[in-house]
């Protein structure tokens, strides 16, 4: 690290103008990111994609398709309405990319006085439908009375993803001139406070660019336009942060080479431990083969590696030639030498270790007990802001036309696969007896099958009805039967959660049957989700805390430290856990009660483990550098509580204000997603980083430093 600094300070120039070609380079495919960019991640190669590529293929289902809902005023004539709905259905349904339309006149109960819909058919993705959906907004315009909204899965997700943007647009709005405030607060000068920013903005760019080139291996979703800036700026103000410190410290005391090469000795060293933690944190994530969490793995991955290796190259460049320029432009004078709340708070704690310790466990420990209860969902239309005209008329959709029991969020999508075809004697009792095992499950409310649908629930009679020529019953036959497949609809009972709805499912395709099953609908999707996530979470939580122990326990020779440092992240984080579902789950501080956003629990894990350990690493490499020179291991905690804290503080503050911004924004995932964040940094920066870390520290002595066959030497006495 000595020469590195050394290299940096010989060759500043050169490295700076690298690093603006390479900014430059990378900042050109940053722009095209978005436009590879599609979905919001749920995707899961399973069963459930497997029933709907059957739908699709067998049954002549379209990938997706949109609602149109007419609402009229009392005014309107009923000329007027009948009109304006054939004319703008018509126009609607020539808009490019529709492959066909159900207009509200051709089907019953599609047309009612007030209010009526229609259908669009697609054969695209939901996820790609972006300017289809802009078409056809700007056809569909309200006249006379006459409201026309669209809502529908590709509605949903278009409007979900946009006010997510600009959820990040308005969170980065409040956030970043704060931070800038509180970085002003930390260095007093302004050059010195927006270099970790421009190394932040820098960072965030030069991993979008990056990033675009993934998309030739991987499918992108939108949602990497949210995290690659939400980790990158962390980490980038972190890391510039502390190098920034140091490299203020030492510029005092030598000149501006060996004060490059010292800080890039110590504070360049923790750099680097602290990225490979927050690294490992995000690698777990790539064990769920889910298109989210492994978009989450790369782009969260790249934006760490990229914003450490500026923080140790760039930032040192830059540094090396402003030299004492650093404290230009200074607006406020800085305290110096004076012991400040959180000397005197440490000594506090320090004379009083034991009470102070179980203080902080019993805070954490209540924080925590309502983690039990936690309700995870896949996010769905109820994330969207209630003022959105797409969630406004879903639901009208669902009150005024969808029979009552029979909710698309309770049915499950069964396809009957037989041997031969499905219209000959034997196949046709064995799937009447399979439908009917199917209904007599408690759970499930009806079935509507060709048998249900009919009103012939003799197989023998059905068959005989089914063989005719010009047979009645062909429109329905031609629908839910495809050579050697039958379709069916299984409604369960509303009353259900979504936890049991996928435990049915889960029962019902280990059920056997004389006749093999596929499941496809809501409950399965959800239950594939659910099932990859706990049973892949495992592994990459053994990987995480497994890496972080062996990294930790390296950079420190301590076997201690490190089973401190996990032990307290996973009671800070379950903590947070239970906080956020006290607020939003449970309804209070004037939050309307709903469900926890599947994604929040995986993420802030994963993010803020890594985090923490950032904060972890920072502090006690300071006193780990202290304690080598001292042996004092009390002396040591102290001058390394009181160095690092101003800048721990700072770092938390800007997280807490970026992050916490959030909570002002309308999508309950962003909302809670920020709110989860900005907590659980909160706990850290003050209930384990000001009471639980100097008790511990006060407690364990020289034990702390214990590394194997190596013996702790005695403790000195408090206040070296």
């Amino acid at each position: 690290m000595n020469k590195l600094g050394s290299f940096i300070f010989n060759f500043k120039k050169t490295i700076i103008l690298v690093w603006v070609g390479l900014i430059l380079f990378l900042g050109f495919f940053a722009l095209q990111l978005p436009s590879v960019l599609s979905g919001n991640g749920f995707e899961f190669k399973g069963e459930y994609k497997q029933t709907k590529n059957i739908l699709e293929k067998d049954f002549g289902q379209h990938k997706s398709s949109i609602i149109i809902l007419y609402e009229k005023e009392k005014n309107v004539s009923e000329e007027d309405w009948v009109a304006f709905i054939k004319e703008s259905f018509e126009d609607a349904a020539k808009a490019s990319g529709v492959a066909d339309s159900v207009s509200p006149f051709q089907q019953k109960d599609m047309l009612k006085e007030n209010i009526a819909y229609g259908l669009l058919l697609f054969d695209k993705d939901a996820s790609t439908m972006g300017d289809d959906i802009n078409g056809l907004r700007e056809v569909l315009k309200d006249e006379n009375g006459i409201k026309v909204s669209i809502t529908g899965e590709p509605v949903i997700v278009k409007d979900l993803n946009q006010a997510s943007q600009d959820d990040l647009a308005k969170a980065e709005m409040i956030g970043l001139p704060i931070a800038l405030i509180v970085l002003i607060f930390a260095f007093g000068s302004i050059v010195a406070a927006s270099l970790p920013l421009l190394v932040g903005i820098f960072s965030i760019l030069s991993t979008m660019g990056a990033v675009y080139f993934f998309s030739y291996w991987f499918d992108l979703t939108i949602f990497i336009l949210n995290i690659i800036p939400m980790i990158g700026l962390a980490l980038s103000i972190d890391f510039a942060l502390l190098y920034i410190n140091r490299f203020k410290e030492e510029i005092n005391k030598q000149s501006v080479k060996e004060a490059l090469i010292t800080t890039t000795a110590t504070a360049g060293r923790s750099i680097i431990f602290s990225a490979m933690c927050v690294f490992i944190g995000l690698l777990g994530l790539m064990f769920i083969k889910i298109d989210i969490f492994q978009n989450v793995a790369i782009g969260g991955m790249t934006v760490v590696f990229i914003s450490a290796l500026s923080a140790i190259t760039f930032l040192p460049a830059i540094l090396g030639l402003l030299g004492n320029k650093v404290h230009s432009l200074s607006v406020l004078k800085v305290k110096k030498d004076k012991p400040g709340i959180w000397s005197t708070f440490a000594h506090f704690v320090m004379k009083r270790p034991v009470i102070m310790t179980f203080l902080a466990l019993g805070l954490l420990i209540t924080g925590l007990i309502p983690v039990r209860q936690m309700d995870l969902t896949v996010p769905g239309v109820d994330a969207l802001p209630p003022t959105y005209d797409a969630r406004i008329a879903y639901n009208k959709f669902q009150d005024e036309f969808v029979e009552q029991n029979k909710s698309t969020d309770k049915e499950v999508k069964v396809i009957l696969n037989t041997e031969g075809k499905v219209l000959s004697e034997g196949n046709v009792e064995k799937l009447h007896t399979a439908l009917g095992e199917l209904e007599e499950s408690k759970d499930v409310e009806s079935v509507d099958s060709v048998f249900s649908l009919t009103g012939i629930e003799d197989p023998a009679a059905f068959l005989a009805a089914a063989s005719q020529v010009n047979s009645p019953i062909k429109p329905v036959i031609d629908r839910f039967i495809s050579e050697d497949k039958m379709l069916a609809s299984v409604y369960l009972k509303e009353r259900l959660s979504a936890q049991e709805a996928q435990d049915w499912v889960r029962k019902a395709a280990d059920k056997g049957y004389d006749v093999s099953l596929s499941f496809g609908g809501t409950p399965k999707f959800e239950q594939e989700i659910f099932d990859e996530i706990f049973e892949k979470a495992p592994k990459g939580l053994a990987l995480i805390l497994i890496s972080t122990f062996i990294i930790l326990m390296i950079a420190f020779r301590s076997v201690l430290i490190p089973l401190k440092a996990i032990i307290m992240n996973i009671l800070s984080l379950s903590a947070t856990f239970g906080i956020v579902v006290w607020i939003f789950q449970e309804g209070h501080l004037g939050i309307e009660p709903t469900s926890i956003a599947l994604v929040l629990p995986v993420f802030v894990f994963s993010l803020v483990f890594g985090l923490s350990m950032d904060y972890e690493v920072f502090l006690i490499s300071r006193i780990h550098e202290e304690y080598l020179e001292t042996k004092d291991n009390n002396y040591a905690t102290l001058t390394g509580l009181i160095s690092t804290s101003k800048i721990i503080t700072s770092a938390a503050a800007i997280m807490i204000v970026v992050t916490g911004a959030f909570a002002f924004t309308g999508v309950a995932p962003v909302k809670q997603m920020g709110v989860g964040i900005a907590l659980a940094i909160f706990i850290d920066a003050t209930v384990i980083r000001m009471v639980l870390v100097p008790s511990l520290m006060k407690l364990l002595g020289d034990w702390n430093w214990w590394f194997f066959g190596l013996k702790p030497s005695k403790d000195k006495k408090f206040g070296h």
